[in-house]
């Protein structure tokens, strides 16, 4: 080979390991991309919200980093803040390559339970007010060129519209392939619930959704967060599997990845995106720089 060669291949060889390099310090140290991928924080955050985690604000686990299931320490260092209640944390299941999005609503020593769609923290009812129709629309992309209409409702795109008019509540809609709506019909459909403003013992408001105050997860035994660990719930309250399941439970500090920081990118999975004259009604342009919600 000669020697302009092996200098291009060497050249190449150097782009792409330092190039890579440094894209994992930059997800390890700083900030790390995350995709919204079910509705369990719904009206917070939508499914097809693409985001960036603070991975800085709470100091570095062995989570934080690509091999960090290797088991190579345990604790946290260059701690700058503590977790807060009502902070949106991405945390990961530890012997599990599974990521979750979700609200913080108890620290170690605190008492939670759920009794008939109501939270308590430390045997107090948490403030809920404000209350107004909801709905989450899943439907089938076969329906996107026509639109869904049912009674007085009508959706295309990204919008709902009421007697012709402008829905003057908030929503989320989202497309799915046909195939899984016809295997899963469950998955599908138009749900009409209720979304309240939520004022957390350290003042922290922010918006819940309840499709009502009887479902299995709205009464539960009391939960008292043991020492290094945390207790997580999903906004929308009757469809997240949260620290309230036995899949989730109580969240080791350690497994802490980071603060939710903003939405870079939101879309409803309309059509593809090399279909740009979809967009319209596929992103979710409001949506775009949109800071985490309290």
């Amino acid at each position: 080979m000669s020697l302009k060669k092996r200098n291009a291949a060497r050249e190449w060889f150097d782009t792409i390991f330092y190039g890579g390099l440094i894209a994992i310090i930059f997800r390890s140290l700083l900030l790390e991309p995350f995709n919204i991928p079910s509705g369990s924080m719904i009206p917070s955050l939508h499914v097809g919200d693409h985001l960036f985690v603070q991975k800085w604000i709470y100091g570095y686990s062995r989570y934080s980093f690509p091999f960090g299931s290797w088991n190579l320490w345990n604790g946290r260092f260059f701690t700058i803040k503590e977790p807060e209640i009502g902070d949106i944390i991405v945390f990961r299941k530890p012997n599990a390559n599974i990521e979750y999005v979700k609200r913080l609503i108890g620290k170690p020593g605190d008492k939670i339970q759920m009794k008939d769609g109501r939270l308590y923290i430390n045997d107090k009812i948490v403030e809920r007010t404000d209350p107004h129709p909801y709905v989450i629309a899943r439907l089938p992309k076969s329906l996107r060129r026509v639109g869904f209409y049912k009674d007085n409702m009508s959706i295309k795109g990204n919008k709902i519209w009421i007697d012709n008019k402008p829905a003057d509540f908030n929503y989320t809609i989202e497309y799915k392939p046909d195939d899984l709506c016809k295997a899963q019909p469950y998955e599908c459909g138009v749900i009409h619930a209720t979304e309240y403003t939520e004022t957390l013992p350290n003042g922290v408001k922010h918006s819940i959704v309840e499709i009502t105050d009887n479902y299995p997860l709205d009464n539960t035994e009391a939960f008292v967060v043991p020492e290094n660990h945390f207790f997580f719930m999903g906004d929308n309250r009757d469809n997240s599997a949260d620290s309230r399941t036995e899949a989730v439970s109580y969240v080791a500090r350690d497994n802490l990845l980071g603060r939710v920081w903003f939405i870079w990118y939101s879309h409803n999975y309309y059509s593809s995106m090399i279909a740009v004259w979809n967009w319209g009604d596929k992103m979710r342009w409001d949506r775009f720089g949109m800071g985490r919600k309290q």
